[in-house]
């Protein structure tokens, strides 16, 4: 098949289980708290972050559109066991997808980075079936329904402070992950990108103290504002930053935990610094005359490297590393 957009439908497709399962992976991760195998799995969600951002820039390549929905996410089971049957059908079921878009692809580049993608989601499936043996081993794992889980210790005040702020970290990585895969200018795209991966570190936090009371972090967004022009996507990144800055700066005079006000304060005062990188870019792309560039058939200007070879995010830490 040689039809692009035959094929950018298939990379979309991939894209929303990659991000599925880059969310189910975390949620078992933060359930299963400090250990091992909650490290292992993050690992893996690191992977699936990788694979999405390598699926964008195929799309883009191809004169698409990334898609930032999410596929389904399976949070169903009775504790960790049950929890690592569901990642390796998960598993399962992507490596069955990617083996099908393999054989209706004929474009070698795309067949290369699906192989690559289809390497890792193999590995993947034995490493949940090792966790899965490991924790039996263990035992004493009482269960725990993930979706059911709540923050019996927390007051509802500090909880919805955690819960609002996941909402919003969430909300922008998503955000600015699609500005930088369509951002004409490659060099405020990698911005956008060094950006979205300290969103990323905020989110991790913030579901960690979810999860350190016991807790089930809600990771669902709030309205993506992805489309425009490159001067209107900064805007609207820009916006975002403001408005968060203002709820967080809220929330410190609010609580009485010193601790948490002392992480809510160094997350505000990331995001001012976001507010304010943003804000160059924006000059700079109105000051190159970028700045009324339509994104609606986003192209990026750097093909020196295929996705398979660009050192892209890491996402560095979701879990206090």
């Amino acid at each position: 098949m040689n039809n692009n957009q035959a094929i950018i439908d298939m990379l979309r497709a991939d894209m929303r289980d990659e991000h599925a399962a880059i969310v189910q992976y975390l949620q078992h991760a933060y359930a299963l708290g400090e250990s091992g195998e909650a490290c292992e799995i993050e690992g893996i969600a690191r992977d699936e972050m990788r694979h999405l951002d390598w699926l964008a820039e195929a799309i883009v390549d191809l004169g698409g559109d990334p898609d930032m929905k999410r596929g389904v996410v399976d949070l169903e089971g009775a504790g960790p066991i049950d929890w690592m049957a569901r990642d390796v059908a998960a598993e399962e079921r992507a490596i069955s997808q990617y083996e099908q878009h393999l054989a209706a692809i004929d474009d070698p580049k795309i067949k290369r980075l699906l192989e690559r993608i289809l390497s890792d989601e193999r590995a993947h499936h034995g490493d949940f079936e090792a966790l899965s043996d490991e924790l039996a081993a263990e035992g004493d794992h009482p269960p725990t329904v993930l979706e059911a889980r709540t923050a019996n210790d927390a007051s509802p005040a500090v909880l919805d402070v955690l819960q609002t702020g996941v909402e919003h970290e969430y909300t922008v990585i998503l955000q600015y992950l699609y500005h930088n895969f369509v951002m004409p200018d490659c060099e405020v795209g990698r911005e956008l990108e060094m950006q979205a991966i300290n969103e990323m570190q905020h989110m991790g936090w913030l579901s960690e103290e979810i999860a350190d009371l016991t807790g089930h972090p809600r990771m669902e967004h709030s309205r993506l504002e992805l489309k425009g022009s490159p001067a209107e996507m900064l805007q609207a990144d820009i916006k975002a930053e403001k408005a968060v800055e203002r709820v967080y700066t809220r929330q410190i005079d609010e609580l009485d935990d010193e601790d948490l006000k002392v992480l809510i304060a160094r997350i505000r005062d990331h995001e001012t610094y976001h507010a304010a990188v943003f804000e160059d870019l924006l000059e700079h792309v109105e000051s190159s005359g970028e700045a009324g560039t339509q994104s609606d058939e986003p192209v990026r200007t750097d093909e020196s490297k295929p996705p398979e070879s660009q050192q892209r995010f890491t996402v560095g830490s979701l879990m206090k590393k």
